[in-house]
């Protein structure tokens, strides 16, 4: 391979979600993140995907370690899928670790696995890499880009970030380090862009405080907020605010309770004594003396918010009077089941606060003025966006040729699966590689694969036929008319004489099928399975899933 660096996308570029990177110097191989996404179209029982990990077998003796720049989903959610196909050492802040724990006790991986907590400067060598972790502000705490020294050159991954100096929690960012690269020369620079679209700076965190203030002076029943659980600086204000206002709070929602747990574990959130009530408690205070924290943002129908929207949850229930600010952005995809949710709200009486109303949320990634404080700070040769839809990397480029006079030819478009070669020289996409995706069905933890899934799509959109044929085991004839019966088949009913039809045709299949064909099973079933598809596609041309069984008597 030569003096090379290969960056390859295995998730996250061209898309939302599903963050992942491998990087590979000579014989050694690290993995940026290990994020999970989230199917826009119904995959049919499927709420999550992961990168397909079967990719980084060739390079299984190359791999070295994982590393982590924060705890979102779409960072940290494949983590347990990744190593368990690879037990890799995975190096990650403390608040990310607490997160990544939990996650991997479900899947009962945690005595397995070697984490190595790290600190902001902290630099560690992995191989040809010595990986320098770089505190940035972002929605969650604890996160970080990463400066990758390598024999060819400085590059440095933003990972998720804003330019935020007046974070709720923490440090602000870390700009100083990132100028000192880029006095000291930055090879290429892989940028977030999921932002790029929009125009001035992203708001600090604290910039939503006056709405909250406001919004708890006036309420005079209950108040009933929803955030992401991973918002640990939006929930660190909620406790504020009600604590200033003589509330207190409950938290709802098992992610948000297992955050709020691990932040005060870790000393990143402040919760004043006496604040957090159970829900038993919530019935013996007035409405104005209660906050509910709880998640479900997102419309999602087994969160908190929406099952007190439309049921009663853990005794509770949206009531006339509530008052529920959604401080959350919409995730794209997740349009309709929000706008359900509202529906549900308001027909129980609800007040509801959204963020085009009020000041209640702001986003944790870079906008334009933003993107130009990191790349005027970092000053790299090449620029790489990643995370974020193909128009919004186009737009990324756009920007920084347009208002930072970027040379056009050293900004470089990548996309899943292409192998980006950079030698010091020159930044060319050598190759494409075909990665695909995993589903995994949540209940389980159970991974689907793909075959699984179109045959899903196929039943959902052309049915189902059940094929019984009865053979005689001696003579290999049929003993009776085979039987079908038809699931979701358009025209396919016992009154047009379709089924009688299909029927004529498998009779004739059988008949003609060889005394080998009849004796072994899987091939009379796939003899009859290929005749009756073809005579239904003809029919009226859909292609249902066929399910022959071949009962011997």
């Amino acid at each position: 391979m030569g003096n090379v660096l290969e960056i390859i996308p295995l998730g996250g570029v061209g898309e939302f979600g599903m963050n992942c990177m491998a990087v590979r110097y000579d014989e050694d191989m690290i993995v940026i993140d290990a994020g999970m996404g989230f199917p826009e179209e119904s995959v049919y029982g499927v709420d999550v995907s992961v990168p397909d990990f079967d990719f980084l077998e060739e390079y299984r003796d190359s791999l070295s370690a994982i590393v982590l720049t924060h705890g979102h989903e779409d960072h940290l959610g494949a983590l347990p899928y990744i190593l368990k196909k690879f037990n890799l050492p995975v190096y990650l802040s403390h608040f990310t670790a607490g997160l990544a724990e939990r996650k991997l006790e479900e899947h009962d991986l945690l005595s397995d696995v070697l984490l190595h907590r790290v600190e902001p400067r902290q630099v560690v060598e992995i191989g040809p890499f010595k990986i320098e972790f770089i505190r940035v502000s972002h929605s969650l705490v604890d996160c970080f880009s990463l400066a990758i020294r390598t024999p060819v050159g400085t590059i440095i991954h933003t990972g998720d970030y804003k330019v935020d100096e007046t974070p709720v929690i923490g440090e602000p960012i870390d700009l100083r380090t990132f100028r000192s690269y880029g006095q000291e020369g930055v090879l290429a620079l892989l940028s977030d862009s999921t932002n790029a679209t929009v125009p001035g700076r992203t708001p600090s965190e604290r910039a939503v405080i006056p709405a909250f203030e406001e919004i708890f002076s006036e309420t005079e029943g209950r108040i009933i907020v929803s955030a992401f659980a991973s918002s640990i600086h939006r929930i660190q204000i909620v406790l504020d605010v009600a604590q200033q206002f003589d509330r207190k709070v409950c938290v709802l929602g098992r992610s948000m309770q297992k955050n709020v747990e691990i932040a005060e574990e870790l000393g990143y959130l402040d919760v004043p004594d006496g604040l957090l009530v159970s829900v038993s408690d919530t019935k013996h205070l007035d409405d104005d003396e209660i906050v509910f924290l709880v998640t479900g943002s997102q419309g999602e129908p087994r969160a908190a918010l929406a099952q007190m929207a439309t049921q009663v949850y853990k005794g509770l229930t949206i009531e006339e009077g509530d008052t529920v600010v959604l401080s959350a952005r919409i995730i794209p995809g997740n349009e309709r089941a929000i706008s359900r949710m509202i529906g549900h709200l308001y027909k129980r009486g609800a007040n509801i606060i959204e963020e085009k109303r009020r000041l209640i949320h702001v986003s944790g990634h870079a906008s334009q003025e933003d993107i130009r404080i990191m790349t005027e700070a970092v000053r790299p040769r090449y620029l790489v966006p990643i995370h974020g839809e193909y128009r919004m990397l186009f737009r990324h480029k756009e920007f920084v040729k347009n208002h930072l006079n970027f040379p056009e030819d050293n900004i470089i478009l990548i996309e899943n699966g292409d192998v980006l070669e950079l030698d010091g020289e020159r930044a060319t996409v050598v190759d494409k590689r075909e990665i695909g995706r995993t589903f995994i069905d949540e209940t389980g933890f159970e991974e689907i694969d793909s075959d699984t899934v179109r045959e899903r799509r196929q039943i959902a959109y052309d049915g189902v036929i059940t094929l019984v044929l009865t053979i005689n085991g001696e003579t290999g004839e049929m003993e009776a008319p085979p039987e079908i019966v038809a699931r979701g088949i358009i025209g396919m009913d016992g009154s047009n004489g379709l089924i009688k039809e299909a029927q004529r045709v498998v009779s004739e299949a059988v008949e003609r099928a060889t005394r080998n064909d009849r004796e072994d099973v899987t091939l009379l079933k796939e003899h009859v399975r290929v005749e009756l598809k073809r005579f239904i596609q003809k029919q009226n041309g859909t292609r249902p899933v066929i399910l022959p069984v071949v009962v011997h008597v």
